[in-house]
């Protein structure tokens, strides 16, 4: 089968994960010689990349792939593929829903896309969804951005908590060795990133499946551990991570995150309720006390430290009183971001199958009233940026004024100011901030690192 002049198009559903799985199949594609096509209605291969984390998110897929069945009857030669979690979930099943669809994969298999394909161009309908080893990927990812990069650490979820999906769809955890990390990192810094995230489903579990004890008994291999190892990477000015779980957050890794300097002052801790009783019937095995305890060791060790966190209303059997303890955490402890969900209901999870489900009208109520006081609150952390100079990234153009680059500070505080996107991108600037918002900053430029150096 030639491939000369044929494209491909990839709509990515979900999290930073499914994001950074797409690059590489992206990768997949343009190495068997595949061109990108901005437009879906052009391509030859499509390809959703998808999330079953909200049923809103699932039904999208659906709506898009029923518009792309259609086409595949006017064009037969159309490759659809479905991959990422929406496939783990629903395996063959989504073949009988979408008999036009010609691969169903699952997060796992994304590095065996080529080989998948190669089964699809000999005549067959496949379906990979079985539990494997993830292979590490040798080809390069077709990046989204030139600034920054998403790096994956660990894959799939031990956790098992009675609302969540991802453990069924993204398989047991499994760490990628440091060397490889390193590696990979050191690619990037030499193509001229500036910024790496490194990510993982729980990324505070890197290295448990690893071998190797240490004489202290702990794991050989942790997360801070491979902090310390990657830190000194060439290129690379910033680090992040993401996402982080308050069961296994230890004051360990926030001295490491003090001690480097490359390490971002921002921390993404979901707590997700701030009842005991709630948190005990997620199965998230920490309390209130003990997240509060995190945040405090935190501002304690780095106090301009910048938190956000992830948090869901209306889980089964949750009182006005046990809501009213997440808007006290909220409240108490002043999130500089908040991403916000009413509960729903997942397929093959504990607590989609309880009795004492709250109403849509509870939920939605709930969800307004905390999304009021997380901007209350957001606004509020934001007014210590006004009047302070700020080291900004410069990322890309403000697509709202051309007259203006956008960045991020070290705290992920988004920031906009006047400049020109060709001279600036990949610069860090030092910005003067002049107007402060709930989520975002604007200021006047002093100027680069590069040129404080001359």
């Amino acid at each position: 089968m030639t491939t000369a002049r044929r494209h491909y198009h990839i709509t990515t559903f979900g999290c930073q994960m499914n994001k950074a799985d797409s690059e590489r199949m992206a990768g997949v594609l343009e190495d068997m010689g595949f061109e990108w096509s901005e437009d879906p209605n052009d391509a030859d291969i499509i390809l959703y990349n998808t999330c079953t984390i909200r049923d809103n998110a699932e039904q999208k897929v659906y709506s898009y792939l029923g518009r792309q069945a259609k086409r595949k009857h006017e064009k037969p030669d159309l490759t659809l593929i479905v991959a990422g979690c929406v496939a783990q979930q629903e395996g063959e099943a989504l073949l009988r829903r979408v008999p036009e669809l010609d691969l169903v994969m699952g997060p796992q298999h994304a590095n065996r896309l080529k080989d998948l394909l190669q089964q699809v161009f000999d005549g067959n309908q496949v379906v990979a969804t079985e539990p494997i080893h993830i292979m590490e990927d040798i080809t390069k990812p077709r990046r989204d951005a030139t600034v920054t990069a998403w790096v994956n650490v660990i894959y799939g979820c031990n956790e098992r908590c009675t609302y969540c999906v991802v453990p069924n769809v993204r398989g047991v955890e499994q760490s990628r060795t440091p060397e490889a990390i390193r590696a990979e990192m050191e690619e990037l810094g030499r193509q001229g990133y500036k910024e790496v995230t490194l990510l993982g489903q729980n990324i505070d579990a890197y290295g448990r499946d690893l071998p190797g004890v240490t004489p202290e008994g702990r794991h050989k291999h942790t997360f801070t551990d491979l902090l310390y190892y990657v830190h000194d990477v060439p290129g690379i000015e910033r680090l992040r991570f993401a996402t982080s779980h308050p069961r296994y957050f230890t004051e360990r890794l926030i001295r490491a995150c003090a001690e480097l300097p490359k390490v971002c002052e921002h921390f993404h801790i979901p707590f997700q309720s701030g009842d005991n009783e709630v948190l005990k019937r997620m199965a998230r095995g920490y309390t209130h006390e003990k997240y509060r305890r995190i945040i405090d060791t935190i501002r304690e060790y780095m106090p301009d430290a910048a938190i956000s966190a992830d948090a869901i209303v209306g889980f089964p059997t949750e009182t006005e009183a046990q809501f009213e303890n997440t808007l006290k955490l909220v409240e108490d402890i002043g999130f500089d971001q908040l991403n916000t969900a009413a509960y729903s209901p997942r397929p093959g999870t504990p607590a989609a199958l309880w009795d004492e489900q709250i109403s849509e009208e509870v939920k939605s109520d709930r969800l307004q009233r905390l999304n009021h006081l997380v901007a209350i609150k957001a606004a509020e952390r934001s007014q210590r940026y006004l009047g302070r100079i700020e080291e900004v990234l410069v990322e890309d153009q403000n697509p709202k004024d051309t007259t203006q680059v956008m960045g991020r500070t070290r705290t992920n505080r988004l920031t906009f100011f006047t400049g020109r996107i060709n001279d600036l991108k990949g610069k860090l600037v030092k910005v003067k901030v002049t107007e402060v918002r709930a989520f975002s900053l604007t200021g006047e430029p002093l100027e680069t690192r590069a040129a404080m150096a001359v």
